[in-house]
């Protein structure tokens, strides 16, 4: 029999510093029918809070489903094909952004990296209230994944606190 590595846990460091690096995950929220529901969704993550942040527009069905049912998923891919990070927890769904520059509307502002900030901060306010943008704010009570490391693959992005690479 042929010994073939096992995947390695990674540390809530190592997972939260993955689920910062990622802009694009998976959400899971469950259906009346009690089936997963996936989007692939624009992220951001506050690994103090351990809260990650989506916007959407009130009338998606993701929105009836965390009314329903607050129990969601984010799942991100590593660097790689071996390596991932979920963060589990109950999500809470704001109130829609009605006048420009609302507290709804400055939070989803700064849910945007320094690089896509808009030139025209009033236009862009002005734009999520015509989209009746919210925030979905999923609490992680629980982080997991797992790094696969196999010679001459590609190793995970993210190692767990103080493990080092072999040269």
């Amino acid at each position: 029999m042929t010994h073939r590595p096992a995947p390695r846990a990674l540390s809530d460091e190592a997972l939260s510093a993955l689920l910062g690096t990622q802009r694009f995950g998976t959400l899971a929220t469950v259906k009346r029918s009690g089936h997963p529901h996936l989007t692939t969704m624009v992220y951001s993550w506050d690994p103090e809070a351990r809260i990650a942040r989506f916007s959407t527009t009130a009338d998606r069905v993701k929105l009836k489903h965390l009314r329903h049912d607050p129990r969601a998923a984010l799942h991100v891919q590593g660097g790689d094909v071996w390596s991932f990070a979920v963060a589990e927890g109950e999500a809470e769904v704001s109130a829609i952004t009605t006048v420009p520059g609302d507290e709804v509307g400055r939070e989803l502002l700064g849910m945007l990296p320094e690089s896509a900030k808009p030139e025209d901060e009033d236009a862009f306010l002005e734009q999520l209230v015509a989209e009746r943008r919210v925030v979905i704010r999923l609490k992680a009570d629980r982080l997991y994944g797992t790094a696969l490391d196999i010679e001459g693959q590609a190793r995970p992005a993210v190692l767990p606190a103080g493990e080092r690479r072999a040269p």
